[in-house]
C-alpha cells in the first residue's frame, strides 16, 4: 500500500485521540518545556498542545528558525531534491497550536529548581521537561578531526550548510578524483544513512565524473542493508564503490585535513573530497542536564520515555539509549507521541495507553530504486523491544523498487506535516 501524507497523519493520530483531560477549574496550567525543534521535539510539542486541548502550556526552545531534515538530505546531494524541500519552519506550531517558540540556545538545566537557562540570559521554568537534542560528535573517534576541520572534511550529518558544502565539494572534484567516506562506529544516527549517501554520490558522479572512485573506510565489520546496497552499487555503478570494513582495518587511525589523507589499517589514503562522519553521542544539553551515561547516551524508561536519572525529564529521539530502536526521524516521531501521552497523563490525569513504537527507514540506491527496513516495537521493563520486522529483498523487480521509493515520498510529506503542522 502506498503511504500518503493523509495516511501517515491519520495513522499517527489514531493512537493519540481522546487522551486529554482539561485542567481543573481555578488551577494554574502546568508548563512543559521542550528543548530541541527537530522531529522529536517539534512532534512532542505539537501533540502536547494539540491533544492537551488547553490543559498544558508548551514552550519549545530551538536556536534556529528553520529546521532542515537530515533524512532525505542525501537525495539533495544526489540531485533528486531541491535544498529548500528539506526546510521547515515553526509558524504553524505558534499560530495553530499556541506553542510558545523561543529561538535561543538552552545552556543549562537546574533540576532542583526545574528551570532551563538560556544563552540570552533568561531562564524558563518547567513542571516537566522534554529533551530532544539530537546528536553531538565524538571527535576522539577520528584522531586529527574536530569542529575546526569540518570545513575541509565536512560531516554533513547535521543537515544545512554542511550538506550544501559537501555537495559543492563534490561538484568541484577533479575528473577521476577520489571521494573518501569515513563511516561512523555504532551506535549512530540513521544506520543506513552513510550508505545511502554513497549511493547518491555515486549517482551524481556517474553522470558528472564517471571515472571518479568512491572509497568507504568503515570501522564496522558490517552495516545496515549491506546486501541491498552492495547489490545496488554493483548494478548501477559497476566498480566505482569500494568498501573496506572492520574486518580489514582496526578503526580509523587518523586524518590530516591539510593533506586530505586518512590513515587506517596501516595504510594512508588520499582523497580529493573526504567526508568524515565521527562517532556520536547525545546532544550537549542532555549531558549538561545530567541525564547521560558513560557512553554519552540518555537511558530512558521504555513505557514513558522518562529519563532514568530524573522522573521530571523525558528524553526522545537520537539522544536516547532505548534498546532495539534505531536512531531515526521515524523513531523520534514515534517516541515523541509516547512521551507526550505520558506527560499529559502525569500532569492532567488523561488516559495512558500502553506504549507502542514503529520505525521504517527508506533508502534510495539509484533512480526509482528504493529499499526499506522497518519494525514494530513495544515497551518491556528492560528496553524498547522489537516485536516484528521487515526488509526489502535482493532481486526485487523494478516496479516494486519504484513503489518503495514513491512510498518514501509520501512518508516524507506525511511525517513533516505531522511534526510541524504544515
Amino acid at each position: 500500500m502506498k503511504l500518503t501524507r493523509r495516511g501517515f497523519v491519520g495513522a499517527a493520530g489514531a493512537a493519540t485521540a481522546a487522551l486529554a483531560a482539561p485542567a481543573a477549574i481555578g488551577q494554574a496550567r502546568p508548563h512543559v518545556v521542550v528543548i530541541g525543534g527537530g522531529v522529536g521535539g517539534a512532534t512532542a510539542a505539537r501533540y502536547l498542545a494539540k491533544d492537551g486541548k488547553g490543559a498544558v502550556d508548551v514552550t519549545l526552545i530551538e536556536p534556529t528558525r528553520t529546521y532542515y531534515t537530515c533524512f532525505f538530505s542525501n537525495l539533495y546531494i544526489g540531485g533528486f531534491r531541491e535544498f529548500q524541500s528539506l526546510a521547515h519552519g515553526y509558524g504553524a506550531l505558534v499560530s495553530d497550536f499556541g506553542i510558545n517558540v523561543v529561538h535561543d540556545w538552552a545552556i543549562g538545566v537546574d533540576r532542583d529548581a526545574k528551570t532551563v537557562a538560556l544563552a540570552g540570559g533568561s531562564s524558563v521554568p518547567y513542571d516537566r521537561l522534554v529533551l530532544s537534542p539530537g546528536i553531538d560528535f565524538r571527535p576522539e573517534t577520528v584522531p586529527g578531526w574536530g569542529v575546526s576541520a569540518q570545513h575541509a572534511m565536512p560531516h554533513a550529518y547535521k543537515a544545512g550548510s554542511q550538506t550544501q558544502l559537501l555537495k559543492a565539494q563534490l561538484e568541484a572534484m577533479p575528473q577521476g578524483g577520489t571521494f573518501i567516506m569515513v563511516a561512523p562506529p555504532n551506535p549512530f544516527r540513521c544506520p543506513p544513512g552513510p550508505y545511502e549517501r554513497v549511493s547518491m554520490i555515486a549517482h551524481k558522479l556517474k553522470a558528472e565524473n564517471p571515472t571518479a572512485k568512491i572509497l568507504i573506510l568503515d570501522p564496522k565489520p558490517k552495516f545496515s542493508k549491506q546486501a541491498l546496497f552492495q547489490d545496488g552499487w554493483a548494478r548501477h555503478y559497476g566498480g566505482m564503490v569500494e568498501w573496506i570494513g572492520g574486518d580489514f582495518i582496526d578503526g580509523i587511525e587518523g586524518v590530516d585535513p591539510a593533506a586530505m589523507t586518512v590513515s587506517a589499517g596501516g595504510d594512508t589514503y588520499k582523497g580529493d573530497v573526504v567526508n568524515v562522519i565521527p562517532g556520536m553521542k547525545a546532544g550537549r544539553i542532555a549531558e549538561l542536564a545530567g541525564v547521560t551515561n558513560e557512553a554519552g547516551w540518555a537511558p530512558i524508561v521504555p513505557a514513558s520515555m522518562q529519563s532514568k536519572m530524573d522522573p521530571n525529564i523525558y528524553v526522545i529521539g537520537d539522544a536516547t539509549q532505548n534498546g532495539d530502536m534505531p536512531k531515526s526521524g521515524f523513531s523520534a516521531n514515534s517516541q515523541a507521541k509516547v512521551a507526550a501521552m505520558a506527560v499529559r497523563a502525569d500532569l492532567t490525569g488523561s488516559r495512558l495507553f500502553p506504549a507502542k513504537f514503529a520505525n521504517t527507514c527508506w533508502s534510495l540506491i539509484g533512480t526509482d530504486d528504493g529499499v526499506k527496513v522497518g519494525a514494530a516495537y513495544e515497551a518491556t521493563e528492560e528496553k524498547i523491544a522489537k516485536t516484528s520486522g521487515f526488509i526489502s529483498a535482493v532481486g526485487e523487480d523494478a516496479a516494486l523498487r519504484k513503489q518503495t521509493y514513491e512510498e518514501s515520498l509520501g512518508w516524507y510529506d506525511g511525517i513533516t506535516t505531522d511534526t510541524f503542522g504544515a
